[in-house]
């Protein structure tokens, strides 16, 4: 299949340079006498937590604009992304700071055009291929064929969008787009992942289930800081405190983790290596998030397998589920976003309320050789 390049628009503030980290740090000086703000209490790009007005004014300076900090990494990747799409950059930002945004992009980037800075708010209006923000609620409305969300504290409370953790699952989802997955089809006839991606409703756990009580099936233990459901053993999950997952997460225990309806998962490499490496498949049901990044780590030996269920059904499932109500709002909400989530699989199959032959079907396709 032809090979072609992409039209990837970047958002700059969070996702290019430090923004609201680079914020806390300036009213943290500002207030030594003070508990120092935390990020984790930015909850949105408006200013509803403590000093959030001093924050978003910040904004506006020309100088907090012509001193952010470039975030880690990010000069290699828009080197290697523009070696592979045509890269913009859209960025919001007051008027009194666009000349000043722009002198920055133009001397930190130099491999971008000029004529590819596009400032404005109304985001919705660009259509490119791929777009990657770190605000849900531009994501939600872009007219992007792929909008994808960089993942940050302050947008966990949407859950179903296509997300990233990092520029190199970003950039391995761009490659996948590109090639239109003309790559051969995932082998796990030898061992591998199998990623079950879909939305909330969609049987994903039964499946899973069904699949672990055959042999060469097997579930690693995922963490999470959920609640144990009544229905649920013991070591569905390793059921941990939220304070005892991010210290983990940031000890580097997790090689992906990811928040769905304001909950944390992670998962560990040293769980899934050894089925992998018995020859084995370890089965996750998981967001396309985190399936993205085992793709990116297990390549040819991950498979991401779509669980497709009519609406109708999934809703009626979510409905009857031991959450709270604000929970299942939250999953409704969020299943047009999920369906979208199957055209980055690598195979869908339509689950209907037979769980029985959705697991046969998903062994059939990992057994292909």
């Amino acid at each position: 299949m032809r090979k072609y390049r992409i039209r990837v628009g970047l958002d700059v503030d969070d996702t290019i340079y430090e923004c609201n980290s680079y914020a806390v740090s300036i009213i943290n000086s500002r207030h030594p006498d003070e508990e120092p703000l935390r990020i984790e209490e930015i909850k949105s790009w408006g200013g509803a937590e403590r000093h959030g007005d001093e924050r978003v004014a910040l904004y506006s300076d020309p100088e907090f604009v012509r001193t952010q900090p470039i975030s880690e990494g990010a000069q290699k990747f828009v080197k290697k992304l523009s070696e592979i799409a045509d890269v913009f950059f859209i960025t919001a930002v007051p008027a009194p700071v666009m000349s000043a945004r722009a002198e920055r992009l133009v001397k930190d980037f130099p491999e971008i055009p000029p004529q590819n800075i596009i400032m404005g708010t109304r985001k919705e209006l660009i259509s490119l291929d791929i777009m990657l923000d770190d605000g849900a609620h531009n994501i939600s409305s872009s007219r992007a064929a792929y909008p994808v969300l960089f993942r940050k504290p302050w947008n966990t409370g949407l859950s179903g969008l296509l997300s990233v953790n990092s520029y190199d699952d970003f950039l391995h989802f761009c490659e996948m787009v590109r090639n239109s997955f003309a790559e051969n089809f995932p082998k796990l006839e030898n061992g591998g992942v199998l990623c079950l991606v879909g939305p909330s409703g969609s049987s994903k756990t039964e499946i899973a289930n069904g699949l672990t009580q055959l042999s060469g099936f097997e579930k690693p233990l995922t963490s999470t800081t959920r609640p144990r459901r009544k229905t649920e053993g013991a070591d569905s999950y390793r059921f941990i405190s939220e304070n005892q997952f991010i210290k983990e997460m940031k000890a580097g225990h997790y090689i992906e983790t990811t928040v769905y309806s304001g909950y944390h998962f992670g998962t560990s490499r040293e769980d899934i290596d050894p089925i992998v490496d018995r020859g084995a498949v370890a089965v996750i049901p998981i967001d396309i998030c985190g399936a993205i990044t085992l793709k990116n780590l297990y390549r040819q030996k991950a498979m991401l397998v779509f669980t497709r269920r009519e609406r109708g059904d999934a809703i009626k499932s979510i409905i009857m589920r031991d959450i709270d109500l604000e929970d299942k709002v939250r999953r409704i909400m969020s299943l047009d976003f999920e369906y979208r989530n199957s055209e980055v699989c690598d195979v869908e199959i339509n689950v209907g309320n037979d769980v029985n032959a959705a697991v046969k079907q998903i062994v059939a396709l990992t057994r292909q050789g």
